[in-house]
């Protein structure tokens, strides 16, 4: 599930449409996630400020992103959530590879 909420602030519908767009993307890469939250304020006359929060099976990430317009400041955002879920994902993954090489050591040695 995609939620985009633009507070006060003019946008036009592709800018939604290309929002829900990459979050199905990040979806299909990261199985476990399950909703994307995307809020977009104006900040102060200085540009656009975009919150964004993360949640699913084992996943809860939140960033926050700032641009002179709503496109970039939402690119922004959906590039530091890709990076902290694939943060997560490769720890997840490579642990426990570590480990299984670490006990497959073990019985040799043993």
């Amino acid at each position: 599930m995609v939620v985009v909420a633009f507070k006060d602030i003019e946008h036009d519908e592709r800018i939604r449409e290309a929002i829900q767009q990459r979050c199905q993307d990040l979806r299909a890469e990261f199985h476990e996630v399950k909703r994307f939250e995307i809020t977009f304020l104006e900040d102060g006359g200085a540009g656009f400020s975009a919150h964004g929060h993360v949640t699913g099976k084992r996943e809860d990430v939140g960033a926050h992103a700032t641009a002179k317009a709503l496109m970039p400041a939402a690119e922004a955002l959906l590039d530091k959530l890709e990076r902290q879920l694939r943060k997560i994902h490769d720890k997840r993954i490579f642990s426990q590879r570590r480990e299984a090489q670490r006990d497959a050591m073990r019985r040799k040695t043993s």
